[in-house]
C-alpha cells in the first residue's frame, strides 16, 4: 500500500483549515436604511458642498443676471483698504439697537463691580449651611424638573447683567466634530451660568476696528461668536452645543467670553469676479462681472485686483452688456481673473430664546446582527 508523500497530506490540511468562514457582527441594509433621513442627508450634502466652495473661492459670489448689481449690492460699499479705511459705528445701526445696553468703558466697570462686591460685608448663608428656598412665580416646567431629581441651580446676578447687549466670544471648533456649522445657525450656548439659543455671527478674531464675516466654523482658527444676549462679566467660559434631529445635543465648540461691544463691527465681503477679453499693455476688456451699461458705471468708483496681484479701475463702458475697458498697473496674463470686493456691515439676529430643550440620553444606536457560521466549500 502506497504511503501519502508529506507534501500531499500538507495540502488536505490546510483545505480542511480552509473550508469553514465565520461571519462576525454585520448590519442589515434594511435595519440601517429605517434610520437614515434622506432629507437630513440632502441638508447637510448641500452643506458640504458650500463649506468647500468657500474654501477653493472664499466669499466669490455670482453676479446676478435677472437683478440688477446696483440693486443687489446697493448696500455693499467700495474700501481702499479693508484694514485702514475708515468706518463709523454709529452708522446705519438696526432698530434691535434700541433694546441694548452698550457701556461707556466695559473693561472698567466691571473693575469696579468685583471691586465694590469684594469691599461690601454681605451677610448671608455661609458656605456648607443647609438653607430653605422660598421663591414665587416658578414655572410649571421648573417645578416638574425639579420633582424629576434633577439638580437646581440658584445664583445671584450682578449689576446690569438682567440686561441685554452684544457678547462677542472666542470659541475653538471641538476636534470631535466634523460636520459643517453655518453663520446663523440656531445653537446652544452654555455661557457662564446661563444657558440659552441663539443664532449667532462668525467673525475673525484680529485686533482691527472691523472684523471679516466668516460664512462657516472653521475647524483650524479661533473666531468670534456675536449674539443678542444678557449681560455676563468675564471671565466665563462658553460651550457650544447644536441640537441634532434625533433631540441629542453634540458639542461643536469650546471658549470663552472675549467682551460685551456692540461697536465691534463685524463686515461681510463679497468677491464680483471678471475675465479679460481682450488684453493690451496696460488696458484691458473685461467681462462677466456685469451684464449691463448702467451697472459699468455705478461701479466705476471701486478699485479693482487680480488673483496675480495686479489692481486697477474702471475706464469706461464697452456696448451694453456689461462689457468694460479697464486699465491696470501691469499687463495681464490670459488666465488671471479680475476681481471687485465689496463690503457692508452686518448684525446678529434676534434670535435669543433662554427655553432650551432637555437634551435627550446618549445612546449607542448601532445595530448588530451575528450570524451563524457558513460553510464555504
Amino acid at each position: 500500500m502506497a504511503e501519502e508523500s508529506p507534501d500531499e497530506s500538507s495540502e488536505e490540511e490546510e483545505e480542511e483549515e480552509c473550508e469553514t468562514m465565520t461571519i462576525g457582527e454585520s448590519v442589515r441594509d434594511d435595519l440601517y436604511d429605517e434610520k437614515v433621513d434622506e432629507e437630513a442627508e440632502e441638508m447637510m450634502l448641500e452643506k458640504y458642498k458650500q463649506e468647500r466652495l468657500e474654501e477653493m473661492f472664499p466669499d466669490e459670489v455670482d453676479t446676478p443676471r435677472d437683478v440688477a448689481a446696483r440693486i443687489r449690492f446697493q448696500k455693499y460699499r467700495g474700501l481702499k483698504s479693508f484694514r485702514t479705511s475708515p468706518w463709523d459705528p454709529k452708522e446705519n445701526l438696526p432698530q434691535d439697537y434700541a433694546r441694548i445696553f452698550q457701556f461707556q468703558n466695559f473693561t472698567n466697570t466691571r473693575k469696579r463691580v468685583f471691586k465694590e462686591i469684594k469691599e461690601k460685608d454681605v451677610e448671608g448663608a455661609e458656605v456648607g449651611w443647609y438653607v430653605t428656598l422660598h421663591v414665587s412665580e416658578v414655572p410649571v416646567s421648573v417645578v416638574e424638573h425639579f420633582k424629576r431629581g434633577a439638580p437646581l441651580a440658584a445664583f445671584s446676578l450682578l449689576p446690569h447683567e438682567q440686561k441685554m447687549s452684544v457678547l462677542n466670544m472666542v470659541v475653538s471648533r471641538h476636534p470631535g466634530n466634523t460636520e459643517p456649522v453655518k453663520a446663523k445657525e440656531e445653537l446652544i450656548f452654555h455661557c457662564g451660568f446661563r444657558r440659552f439659543r441663539a443664532s449667532p455671527l462668525f467673525s475673525q478674531h484680529t485686533a482691527a476696528d472691523k472684523h471679516k464675516f466668516q460664512r462657516f466654523l472653521t475647524a483650524d482658527v479661533a473666531l468670534v461668536v456675536t449674539v443678542y444676549a444678557p449681560i455676563t462679566f468675564p471671565p466665563a467660559s462658553v460651550l457650544l452645543f447644536k441640537q441634532n434631529s434625533n433631540g441629542m445635543h453634540s458639542l461643536i465648540a469650546t471658549g470663552h467670553l472675549l467682551s460685551v461691544d456692540p461697536d465691534r463691527m463685524v463686515i461681510k465681503r463679497v468677491v464680483l469676479s471678471g475675465h479679460p477679453f481682450k488684453i493690451f499693455t496696460k488696458m484691458a476688456v473685461v467681462r462677466y462681472m456685469f451684464f449691463n451699461r448702467e451697472d459699468v458705471l455705478w461701479f466705476k468708483p471701486v478699485e479693482l485686483r487680480t488673483k496675480w496681484g495686479r489692481r486697477g479701475h474702471i475706464k469706461e463702458p464697452l456696448g451694453t452688456h456689461g462689457h468694460m475697458k479697464c486699465s491696470f498697473d501691469g499687463k495681464l496674463k490670459s488666465q488671471d481673473t479680475v476681481l471687485m470686493n465689496l463690503y457692508k456691515r452686518v448684525f446678529p439676529k434676534w434670535t435669543y430664546d433662554p427655553y432650551v430643550p432637555e437634551p435627550v440620553p446618549w445612546v449607542n444606536s448601532e445595530i448588530s446582527t451575528v450570524l451563524p457560521e457558513m460553510d464555504m466549500k
